[in-house]
């Protein structure tokens, strides 16, 4: 989603006639795109921000901040870096231009980060990857899990009109994109605001679209992803058999703390109807351990759900604090040692069992979309499966931007090798 937001970005200074740099040095206007999701990218920024100074004496060059971060702490940004030329929340994109040009009028950093609960078309979009492609669908969320900042960066749900959507899609389609990702805080609330069609909707009218031939979409909040949604992937052959389906926890009373509004339980029975329909279906998840409360119980019954879902890959984090959550009122802090030796516990184990599943799959023939060359040599290229796992491979032709089969000949824990 922060990628699609740059690439967005980008197209509008583009359009402006503004054109990309290699380098930072190179360049009279900087935007750093921000999450704030956890606390380390916020620190990161802070960071950046300190090295970028000698290109504003140098360049005289205009640097802005957008994006969570700039949402969030926008007057942190601007008293703790002088070099900081304009500050613009997540729904004021579109104002960058007019914000660069009145500079000269401004003695101070200009900040732009008023809420809009309406869509707001942004196009062009300049994008990194002509062969798979982001689509917004909504943004913002409802949910107000306890730990989660979103809600206070990004707001309230907002949903992309279905035309909107449709027409991006056959644009991307007549350009060549193989591939598209569907994208949302929380896709599974879709609605769109003209005729009130459902997510479910929304995936029927896109999948006959000719060109495209692989859909996925990100990301599923486990309370409302339904049994019709899972029917949908399972009868559309486009759907890609893959899901991301964040967890968090696999204690049921950490659950409740957080507010994620489901048990252990409900959320297996979601997994276990998936497999039913889906046999070859490829899930990850999202994992935060350490968070308040946690004890070494229920972090035993979160390793257990690895155990049994058995997931392709997983995003796991030490719980850091956010700002406006209702979980800084929690003060049975987890101390630092034990989240960080219950993150290595964690990704050790699911390493394990990647490499295992990994290694089931030496022998067999997968399709893969060849997404471009990799650096190790000219006739080294990369792909990714239906899964979304990575796939190495050599070819004497170039297939970029092609689907190709391949055998898989050896693997590690994340990633797979294949042949033609």
């Amino acid at each position: 989603m922060n990628e699609n937001e740059s690439e967005q970005t980008a197209g509008i200074l583009r359009s402006q006639g503004a054109q990309p740099c290699s380098h930072a040095e190179d360049s009279d206007i900087i935007i750093i795109n921000t999450c704030a999701v956890r606390e380390k990218p916020v620190e990161k920024l802070f960071s950046l921000l300190g090295r970028l100074q000698h290109i504003k004496k140098k360049n005289n060059a205009c640097i802005g901040v957008t994006g969570c971060v700039a949402q969030l702490f926008k007057n942190e940004i601007s008293q703790r870096n002088q070099s900081v030329d304009f500050v613009v929340g997540p729904d004021n994109l579109w104002k960058i231009p007019e914000i660069i040009s009145s500079l000269s009028q401004s003695s101070s950093c200009i900040i732009h980060t008023p809420r809009n609960r309406q869509w707001r078309e942004i196009e062009p979009i300049a994008r990194k990857n002509h062969i798979s492609g982001y689509v917004s669908v909504m943004k913002g969320c409802n949910h107000f899990c306890t730990y989660c900042v979103v809600p206070f960066a990004k707001g309230r749900e907002k949903y992309r009109p279905l035309p909107y959507i449709k027409a991006e899609i056959k644009d991307l389609a007549e350009k060549g994109f193989k591939e598209i990702h569907l994208l949302g805080q929380n896709v599974n609330s879709y609605q769109d605001p003209e005729s009130g069609k459902d997510f479910v909707s929304l995936l029927k009218e896109i999948s006959p679209i000719k060109g495209i031939e692989w859909i996925r979409f990100i990301t599923s909040h486990p309370k409302n992803f339904t049994s019709d949604i899972i029917k949908t992937m399972a009868e559309t052959e486009k759907i890609c058999h893959q899901l991301h389906l964040p967890i968090q926890s696999g204690s049921d009373a950490i659950l409740r703390y957080m507010g994620r509004g489901y048990t252990r339980q409900q959320y297996l029975e979601k997994i276990g109807l998936l497999k039913e329909n889906m046999p070859d279906i490829s899930l990850s998840t999202d994992i935060i351990v350490g968070f308040p409360k946690e004890t070494e119980k229920d972090f035993s019954e979160t390793l257990s759900v690895l155990k049994q879902v058995q997931y392709t890959n997983i995003f796991s984090f030490r719980y850091s604090k956010r700002p406006h959550t209702a979980a800084l009122k929690y003060t049975e802090e987890v101390p630092f040692e034990i989240k960080k030796q219950r993150l290595i516990q964690l990704q050790e184990l699911q390493r394990r069992i990647q490499l295992k599943a990994n290694q089931s799959l030496i022998g067999t023939q997968m399709k893969v979309l060849c997404m471009g060359k990799s650096t190790k040599n000219q006739n080294s290229y990369f792909g990714r499966n239906e899964g979304f796992q990575v796939v190495n491979f050599e070819s004497a032709s170039d297939v970029t931007g092609k689907f190709v089969t391949l055998e898989i000949t050896d693997c590690g824990p994340y990633s797979l090798i294949g042949r033609t």
